[in-house]
């Protein structure tokens, strides 16, 4: 090969390699959110109990968690959480919903404007050679008043082998909740 074809070549490749990159870690990941309707500013919001419909006890919690952290660092300030006497998260319990409607009911007497509250879908590492963590989620915001949803957005995504699960978890829900906080600002 002569040294000139060499170099012609070099970027060639390299331009097939930083379009390939983004195809390769879109293919670990997989979300529909919508922009989030106007929102008033300086609303109150409540965090409802996120769903856990996977086999992971606690997934639910583990996702509200950050969840809250998101949306607290994102600017919504005036988040205030469901108490601990309403739902919670039980493995195999098919009356999870009723404590999102026993929630939503303290969100009322609270005068919260806007809800939060979604599903836990996946919340594991995935069996094999690998290992890799694998996360999926639905969102909501409910009007508090009415109980209607303005907004909803769902995604899934995996992780490297040596990746956490805790940190896919909150790489999805940063995506899944963006247009929240821009939304709330």
């Amino acid at each position: 090969m002569k040294p000139s074809s060499f170099h012609s070549s070099a970027p060639n490749a390299m331009r097939r390699a930083l379009v390939m990159a983004p195809l390769a870690l879109a293919a670990c990941a997989t979300a529909s959110v919508p922009p989030a309707p106007p929102l008033e500013r300086n609303a109150s919001w409540a965090l409802l109990p996120m769903v856990n419909h996977t086999e992971t006890p606690q997934a639910g919690l583990r996702a509200e968690a950050i969840l809250e952290s998101l949306l607290r660092g994102g600017g919504i300030g005036t988040l205030r959480r469901y108490p601990s006497s309403i739902g919670g998260d039980a493995l195999f319990e098919p009356s999870e919903r009723k404590g999102v409607d026993q929630a939503l009911d303290w969100a009322r007497a609270q005068r919260a404007r806007y809800a939060v509250t979604g599903t836990v879908d996946e919340w594991r590492y995935k069996v094999g050679v690998d290992g890799e963590p694998a996360v999926g989620f639905t969102l909501q915001v409910l009007d508090v008043p009415t109980g209607r949803v303005l907004w909803s957005a769902a995604g899934g995504r995996t992780g490297w082998s040596r990746e956490a699960l805790s940190a896919v978890a909150h790489q999805l829900l940063t995506h899944l909740s963006t247009p929240l906080v821009v939304a709330a600002r």
